[in-house]
């Protein structure tokens, strides 16, 4: 028996719910207006429709038409990306994705969102791996756009490739290749991977390499790689984990893919029926609600890049937001004043207006426990998570708060989910976390 099925339950609107999973909401509550907390680069510039067709997004909504361009599509893997990455010049780049939800009809989405310049790519290729940077031999897949193998993306835009004729399973790592003739200019990259990217140096393009030799060097982020989406003969849309760096992963076994989203994505793998929803992570480590950090690979302000990073996804039709915790230890609002609980429900409102506005389930998910909180910020969490839990204003709540942290000590973790460092939790912790999601709160 999993834990999420021994939590205590309650009675919610005629049927029975886990008192620590998601809770539906009693209503929703007017929420604020999105207006100055959101900027045009955030929505992600440009967009190509995988047929050289390119569509400025610079508002709200056509960030939220993206995700409704390819009906029946799913998102299988997501990148969110943030600024200040390394150049590339005449290198090759490999990089494990790991996939959510199974399917055919691949496409790749190539970003350079965060970038001043425009990119070029000068080969692009996905395999099944083999084992760390070897590809399974046979399974390479030449990725092209609009019929070409190169494509060049604009400075603040991505474009999506053609269908690559490839099936995948859940729950499987593929390798998607890079050639980047550059010099590139600082890159749109996802800093903490927690997984290993293959680098050559020897200026020869190395995409279809069955064999790792050519890649003499190796980090620990993605590259101009921001999703991967899928038809899939059982899942019909996306949930999207937002979210700082518990969501991204921080502290769970790197290379492992145990990251609270990838249990949760195998739990709906595992459902009866088959797998409904595809999964994608769209956390980035040492992110805040309101305010940008001063490191810019933190990325944009999660209301800034909440309709790209979220309601962007193919098919999405739920969001969990995790977001706050990094705006407590900073005590920082939007304006760089104090924090108070008012400016996280306001920046909770803005994001549930969006998501709202896009039809999308809005999923509130408390902030966990982090004893080296202030006391004041300790009670700025307490009366927010009172809120998500009661407001109303969330579609549903996941009770993360509660389902890790220790019954002895409501300020710090359960000693069996801490990392060490009091604040992510490890990989028994992530699992907690996927365990306490009740499947049948999400999109059906």
């Amino acid at each position: 028996m999993s834990r999420a099925s021994r939590a205590p339950r309650l009675r919610t609107r005629g049927r029975s719910l886990r008192r620590s999973v998601l809770a539906p909401a009693a209503g929703v509550v007017a929420a604020a207006t999105v207006g100055a907390l959101l900027v045009s680069n955030a929505h992600g510039g440009r967009h190509d429709d995988g047929r050289g067709q390119a569509t400025a997004t610079a508002t709200a909504t056509s960030s939220r038409q993206s995700a409704a361009t390819y009906p029946g599509r799913v998102g299988a893997w997501e990148s969110a990306m943030s600024a200040g990455g390394p150049s590339f010049r005449r290198q090759t780049v490999r990089m494990v994705v790991h996939t959510s939800v199974g399917g055919s009809g691949l496409r790749i989405k190539v970003s350079d969102l965060r970038s001043g310049r425009p990119l070029t790519v000068g080969a692009a290729d996905v395999a099944e791996q083999y084992d760390g940077g070897r590809a399974v031999a046979g399974s390479h897949h030449r990725v092209t756009f609009g019929g070409s193998r190169s494509t060049t993306v604009a400075a603040g835009g991505e474009r999506y490739s053609d269908v690559i004729p490839m099936r995948v399973n859940a729950d499987q790592n593929l390798l998607v290749s890079l050639y980047l003739p550059g010099p590139t200019g600082p890159s749109t990259f996802h800093r903490e991977a927690y997984e290993t990217t293959y680098v050559s140096t020897d200026g020869v393009d190395h995409a279809a390499d069955d064999s790792a030799a050519g890649y003499a060097r190796t980090r620990g982020s993605w590259y101009y790689l921001s999703g991967l989406d899928v038809v899939s003969p059982t899942a019909h849309a996306t949930v999207v984990a937002f979210g700082d760096s518990i969501t991204d992963g921080y502290h769970s076994t790197a290379g492992a893919n145990r990251r609270w989203p990838d249990q949760l994505a195998r739990r709906l793998s595992s459902a009866p029926g088959g797998q409904r929803l595809g999964v994608t992570d769209a956390g980035i480590a040492g992110n805040r609600l309101l305010s940008v950090a001063p490191q810019i690979y933190r990325g944009p302000s999660g209301v800034q890049r909440f309709d790209h990073d979220a309601l962007g996804v193919p098919g999405v039709k739920d969001v969990i937001v995790l977001e706050g915790v990094n705006d407590l230890s900073n005590d920082i609002n939007s304006t760089g004043g104090p924090l108070t609980a008012r400016d996280l429900i306001d920046g909770y409102r803005t994001l549930i207006a969006s998501g709202h506005a896009a039809g999308v389930r809005m999923i509130g998910a408390t902030i966990l426990p982090y004893s080296k909180l202030s006391p004041a910020m300790n009670a700025i969490r307490e009366q927010v998570n009172r809120w998500i839990r009661t407001s109303g204003a969330f579609d549903a709540v996941a009770d993360f708060d509660q389902a890790l942290r220790d019954p002895s000590n409501p300020g710090a973790l359960a000693p069996a989910y801490d990392s060490g460092d009091h604040l992510h939790p490890n990989d028994a912790g992530m699992l907690a976390m996927a365990d306490a999601v009740d499947l049948s709160s999400l999109v059906s």
